[in-house]
């Protein structure tokens, strides 16, 4: 795993930080998506900002905070938040035009329990997120970077896996991943055996049956329409 903590370079030779979840992408939001940000930042929104959260300042509540790394445009995490109001729900994702559809889906909702970031997620885990106060940390569907000499820039490495560890709560915090690529969850099932403090939670082999409370995909349940399977792994930290 050594090759985790070299440097990579893009294509036009700019340094990638070797720790790095994504890279911040504006993209162009739709008329919609602009107003959404633009009215529903202040209640929903969290700027990024080098001090620990009060979950309870955050959300008004001590309920359990289930934290998902990469919503995309957010319409399973708005899902998860309507249908489990007894959560409260933290969304990072770095795509500006995912963020305002995430916002413009929750306020239409009317839900009250959850928040996004538009940032850097290892930078609002180092900073951010306080120690062993996380339900659930939740990461879907990431770039599987398929291509062998790109593995390294896969987000689920041991650096993340640890990192992911010290905020989740200790006997009961789960990291729970999906992917549609095989090969990336034999990956994650191989990162995760090698993790400290980490125990696989799923009976009689590597992976978990998709959760009820994990929504199916329009893009999911078409890949089950032709075949393509999904692998749902969920790892409990015990120390």
């Amino acid at each position: 795993m050594s090759e985790v903590t070299t440097n990579e370079y893009n294509q036009d030779g700019k340094l990638i930080r070797k720790v790095r979840s994504f890279v911040r992408r504006e993209g162009r939001l739709t008329k919609g998506q602009e107003n959404a940000m633009n009215e529903c930042w202040p209640t929903m929104g969290i700027d990024y900002q080098s001090q620990f959260l009060n979950w309870k300042d955050v959300f008004g509540n001590d309920n359990p905070v289930v934290l998902e790394v990469g919503f995309g445009m957010g319409a399973s995490l708005v899902e998860m938040a309507k249908n489990t109001p007894e959560k409260n729900f933290l969304g990072i994702e770095v795509h500006s035009p995912g963020v305002g559809a995430c916002l413009a889906d929750a306020s239409a909702a009317g839900i009250t329990n959850l928040r996004v970031m538009c940032h850097d997620a290892v930078e609002v885990f180092a900073n951010m997120i306080p120690d062993s106060s996380l339900a659930t940390l939740q990461l879907f569907f990431p770039d599987p970077w398929h291509k062998k000499r790109h593995h390294k820039r896969r987000i689920v490495q041991l650096d993340f896996a640890e990192m992911v560890r010290q905020k989740l709560i200790i006997d009961d915090g789960i990291f729970h991943m999906a992917t549609d690529w095989e090969n990336y969850a034999q990956h994650m099932i191989e990162v995760m055996n090698q993790a400290h403090g980490y125990e696989n939670i799923a009976e009689g082999g590597d992976f978990v049956s998709r959760p009820e409370d994990r929504p199916l995909t329009k893009f999911e349940a078409r890949g089950h329409r032709l075949g393509h399977g999904v692998w749902d792994i969920k790892f409990k930290r015990v120390s």
